[in-house]
């Protein structure tokens, strides 16, 4: 069974600790409901962006955890 997780980054992609800590997910949907729960708690502890990963292969990466401006 495949394992999702997270990577928290700076802005520059230093991985940092996350000021929630995350389980292991078992789809991708479970953590994209997390990361969507805890986003703003994750930005004000000093992560910038975030990577998904199903085991070790990148789904996608260096999504910005800062808001867009409208």
């Amino acid at each position: 069974m495949a394992a999702w997780t997270w990577r928290f980054e700076k802005a520059d992609g230093t991985e940092v600790q996350p000021a929630v800590q995350p389980e292991e997910f078992t789809t991708q949907g479970d953590a994209e409901s997390w990361i969507g729960e805890h986003w703003k708690d994750l930005l004000e502890g000093g992560a910038d962006q975030v990577s998904l990963f199903e085991d070790t292969t990148e789904i996608y990466g260096q999504m910005s955890l800062h808001a867009q401006d409208a």
